[in-house]
């Protein structure tokens, strides 16, 4: 056989300029992105605008079987006609001798598979902020009778503003009619469900299913069936088979991950009922920052904002619930010209003119007595508790204090005790934050809050980081300057003497 029978065929170069016969428009290639399956990734630059999009090329040399063209084209005709926050943006394809081009909207922070490899668990603020994201982009394909068959770290990418888009329909089906279950054997090993391994057919289903993997790699650090061998693997799930280590996660957390991975695929909530779920009822960050890519974001300073809007949203729902779906006309005029001034007297007045109020409830007038005050108290409460807050003093929100190079703080050691003859160096960063590089080389940081909370099995290690701490503000002059903080809290990597 020759060298150029037996070569790899899809490693054909690929040309430098690239030019869509239909539009002519002409886009460079650029840097590599990645390959998969039978696609390789790269940055194409769309030469009149210069605007950057991410291309993923296949050659045709590897869709001579008549199934691998209908895998294309259905792949194809499934992103092109979804459009969604959440969803990787299709914008075109063409082709030309040697290749198909599909010209997809350009994640720049790659996905979270490249976050899991650096970080494994993450925070559970993040993970909400993830699958929150997830969940909606899959409410959307399920509502629109998409399966997508596919739901993977490494699937799920991530743009500038750190959005996640799921990307990659090459296994993703249409549900043609209520009802129907595919038969078709197609996953990835970590992630598939059990009904797609026993072939017993299968619709939205195992797209919950590989919900539950992915929550539970990003909270736990590594997926629930994964062995080193793909039989065991499969063994494991066919037999629902895992465990979520103890104190690792909160209670809410785990009862959504098991809730999730329910072997009877009936059990399995929908899209709808995992976005009602407990779990994402607690703090959900509005955004993250890029650092979180490599190390974890500080949260106790964004809770620290929130009195003013946690104030503010206990005052609308509470004037959403005294006062319904309901429109509300008032027959009296409130007055409006003396701030808090004015609304305690309104409410003096309200009691004595009683005046008539019509409530509209889908179409019906009904005339009925209002409260004494029209609610004036209720509100009047709330507005005070607002003003309390002093809002306008509250320093404003820097989720992405870190995120560009040129806007990154300065951090400093304001303070060291040098015990590593038997534990440790203990230091104080000019934030306030203590830390221990300990002879074992791990580290502990206790944020300037002083709040922690952690296993017992780092009570030892939390005692001497307390010792240290107390020892340097009782003993210790500080180094002084202007203090910037930090969104993820700095830590010692090692010292020399």
């Amino acid at each position: 056989m020759s060298s150029s029978q037996s070569g790899r065929k899809e490693d054909i170069p690929i040309p430098d300029i690239v030019i869509d016969p239909s539009t002519g428009n002409r886009y460079m290639k650029g840097k590599f992105l990645g390959k998969g399956g039978f696609a390789r990734c790269y940055e194409l630059t769309e030469m009149n605008t210069k605007e950057i999009f991410a291309g993923k090329i296949v050659s045709k040399q590897l869709l001579t079987k008549q199934h691998q063209k209908e895998k294309m084209t259905q792949e194809i005709a499934i992103h092109r006609a979804v459009h969604h926050q959440h969803i990787v943006e299709f914008y075109s394809f063409f082709e030309d001798e040697h290749n198909v081009y599909i010209i997809l909207e350009l994640c720049r922070r790659r996905s979270l598979m490249e976050m899991h490899k650096r970080r494994k668990a993450i925070t559970e603020p993040e993970t909400r902020y993830f699958m929150r994201q997830i969940v909606q982009a899959c409410q959307y394909l399920h509502d629109n009778k998409i399966i997508h068959r596919d739901l993977k770290l490494g699937n799920l990418f991530l743009n500038d503003d750190m959005e996640l888009k799921i990307g990659d329909f090459g296994l993703a089906t249409k549900v043609d009619f209520e009802g129907e279950r595919k038969k078709t054997l197609c996953g990835t090993p970590n992630y598939i469900a059990p009904e797609v391994l026993n072939k017993k057919g299968h619709s939205y289903e195992v797209d919950v299913w590989s919900l539950g993997c992915i929550l539970y790699t990003l909270l736990i650090g590594k997926p629930p069936f994964e062995t080193s061998c793909l039989k065991d693997t499969y063994a494991k799930i066919k037999k629902n088979e895992y465990t979520i280590p103890p104190n690792k996660v909160s209670a809410p957390a785990k009862t959504l991950i098991n809730n999730l991975l329910q072997a009877d695929p009936n059990l399995r909530p929908t899209m709808c009922q995992i976005l009602q779920d407990e779990f994402f009822y607690s703090y959900l960050p509005p955004r993250l920052p890029t650092t979180c890519l490599s190390m974890p974001p500080r949260f106790d300073r964004d809770n620290s904002m929130h009195p003013m809007s946690m104030n503010m949203m206990s005052c609308s729902n509470n004037l959403m619930s005294n006062n319904g779906s309901a429109q509300m006309i008032m027959g009296n005029n409130m007055a409006t010209n003396g701030g808090i001034g004015s609304l305690r007297d309104s409410k003096a007045s309200a009691g004595g003119q009683r005046n008539r109020m019509v409530e509209v409830d889908n179409g019906q007038e009904r005339h009925d007595e209002p409260p004494e005050d029209y609610y004036i108290a209720d509100l009047y409460q709330q507005l005070s508790s607002v003003i309390v807050a002093k809002p306008t003093e509250v320093e404003p929100l820097r989720i992405d204090d870190a995120e560009d190079p040129a806007c990154v703080p300065m951090l400093w050691v304001s303070k060291w005790v040098d015990y590593s003859d038997k534990y440790g160096l203990g230091y104080q960063l000019c934030d306030e934050s203590v830390g221990v590089l300990f002879n074992d080389s791990t580290r502990l940081i206790l944020c300037s809050s002083g709040e922690s909370s952690y296993p017992d099995w780092l009570q030892k290690k939390i005692t001497l980081l307390k010792y240290f701490r107390d020892y340097m503000s009782q003993h210790l002059l500080k180094v002084t300057g202007k203090i910037q903080h930090w969104k993820h809290p700095g830590f010692f990597k090692y010292f020399f003497r």
